[in-house]
């Protein structure tokens, strides 16, 4: 079975919990993630007083980039799938 039929013949959750995605989403969760606790919470990072609501925030600032890499990245392998071949 090639790539494009097998991210054709799985659905939406299959390909988001694919390892390759969960991966690449990961890497990008980090680096956007950590690029955004920065600039948003440098000044409490650094006297390192993070609030408990802060440390939420931190949290969601990760998931947010994760969850929206993970879309992407699905919804590319679901159109690329159903392209024909030329």
């Amino acid at each position: 079975m090639t790539n494009q039929k097998a991210a054709a013949d799985k659905g939406f959750f299959a390909l988001a919990c694919s390892r390759a995605v969960v991966i690449s989403s990961l890497k990008v969760a980090l680096v956007v993630g950590s690029i955004l606790v920065l600039i948003n919470h440098w000044p409490a990072l650094v006297e390192l007083s993070l609030s408990r609501n802060s440390a939420l925030q931190v949290v969601l600032t990760y998931i947010v980039p994760y969850c929206v890499s993970t879309y992407s990245s699905v919804r590319s392998l679901q159109r690329h799938a159903t392209m024909p071949l030329k």
